[in-house]
């Protein structure tokens, strides 16, 4: 009975001593399980790092459009990117156009500024020489959109070899005509100076005139004066030239032989859209923008377009706005926006609803407007449309040469006095 017992002691504290081990073992295996969790786990982020949200950003985008017609879309432009864009936000807003250049100056020197800008493309390079807008040359070198601009709207975007953002929309100018008229008075479209100065003495009767422009001693009257200008191949610079000269000539000698009213240096293009549809111009040179008013006003009335007439060249100018980059925290951000916006699905039904003739010749080129006998001489005339500039001084230049053209149909100076006049001036505005 005591050897029993002794027995049964033995394989009861060979039994403990065996859970003992086990216990131990499993101790050891759970905390070599434990350090390479701790180990995996220091190597990468928490489920909760990696579930943080990506920083949201809020860009503004100022723009003058006036209207809540063209705020809405703006504003499509803007909700179509942060659809595709969740942690981006743009925020339209709107400047009045008297108020715009100013609150971009007093921005700029307070650092109070958007990040991007819709801006009247000959005041792009004046801002970009400020240091208002960001050089983004480096940031679109690979994107193969930029080659489907039109030369005249991208330039219009770039000051000294840089690019400070990428034309949104544009237009130009054409010889509007009233076919009636042409046919009655048996002379065909004039696509020359001569053929010009032959029509519209032929059309000047009976109480019209044979053809109008827009010459105010302004802007307006600079953007009218250019197409001629620049058909001589001169350009803004050297508009002091013989062939500066006779761009001023070829106009006067319109007012002298009564082919054109005296009263031009007094009309908006507007004015003139007006004379046109009351039946008392036979021609005009106008824009795109007069066509929605023609087609309310006059219905019936048949007129057909056609390039400016030319001398060495056909020419016209460039109209319409751009994007600008605003230098700022969000320019990765900004040119984001510009590349959607101005990408094709975006910017073709923008143009569309918004007036304009798209500044992308792989856009221009469809139907909408090859196919249109109206849209299609504009959308052609975009190869030919130069920009205005651009200077960092065109202002004050454009004021050197609408005062010189006011000068020169009033017949106060012989077009080589007023292309003269305009040399100097603009000569030292620039420097030279």
């Amino acid at each position: 009975m005591k050897k029993s017992g002794l027995w049964f002691l033995a394989v009861m504290l060979f039994l403990v001593f065996a859970l003992a081990g086990c216990g131990s073992s499993n101790k050891n295996e759970n905390a070599s399980e434990s350090s390479s969790q701790a180990a995996e786990s220091s190597a990468s982020p928490s489920a909760s790092e990696s579930a943080k949200p990506v920083e949201q950003k809020k860009l503004t985008l100022w723009f003058y459009f006036e209207g809540k017609d063209r705020f809405d879309k703006i504003k499509t432009l803007t909700d179509g990117f942060a659809k595709q864009n969740p942690n981006v936000e743009i925020e339209p807003v709107y400047v009045p156009f008297a108020d715009f250049k100013k609150r971009l100056s007093v921005g700029l020197a307070a650092s109070e500024l958007p990040d991007l800008v819709i801006i009247d493309n000959p005041d792009h390079a004046a801002y970009a020489a400020m240091g208002l807008f960001a050089d983004i040359t480096d940031k679109i070198a690979d994107w193969p959109d930029k080659d489907q601009f039109f030369p005249g709207p991208w330039k219009s975007a770039s000051y000294e070899g840089k690019q400070y953002g990428v034309p949104l929309g544009s237009n130009n100018l054409a010889l509007f005509y009233n076919e009636k008229m042409l046919a009655d008075a048996g002379v065909t479209p004039p696509q020359t100076w001569d053929e010009l100065k032959v029509a519209a003495k032929k059309l000047t009767k009976d109480g019209v005139t044979g053809l109008g422009i827009s010459a105010p001693a302004n802007e307006e009257g600079t953007f009218q004066f250019l197409p001629w200008l620049l058909s001589t191949g001169a350009n803004f610079d050297s508009a002091g030239s013989a062939e500066g000269t006779k761009a001023f000539g070829v106009l006067a000698d319109l007012i002298k032989d009564g082919s054109m009213s005296k009263e031009v240096i007094n009309w908006t293009q507007s004015d003139v859209m007006k004379q046109f549809a009351a039946g008392k111009l036979a021609m005009m040179i106008n824009g795109p923008w007069q066509l929605p008013e023609l087609a309310s006003t006059v219905p019936d009335l048949k007129f057909g377009l056609a390039f400016v007439p030319k001398d060495k060249q056909f020419a016209s100018v460039l109209g319409g706005e751009n994007l600008g980059v605003v230098n700022g925290k969000n320019v990765d951000e900004a040119v984001a926006f510009i590349k959607y916006a101005t990408s094709p699905d975006v910017i073709k039904p923008f143009s569309q609803s918004f007036g304009y003739f798209p500044a992308r010749k792989d856009v221009a080129a469809d139907p909408y407007w090859t196919d249109n006998a109206q849209l299609k001489v504009f959308a052609e005339n975009m190869n030919y449309a130069q920009p205005r500039g651009p200077h960092p001084k065109w202002p004050e230049i454009s004021n050197a040469i609408s005062e010189a053209l006011a000068e020169s149909l009033t017949l106060k100076s012989t077009p080589e006095e007023a292309a003269k006049k305009a040399q100097e001036k603009i000569d030292a505005i620039m420097g030279k």
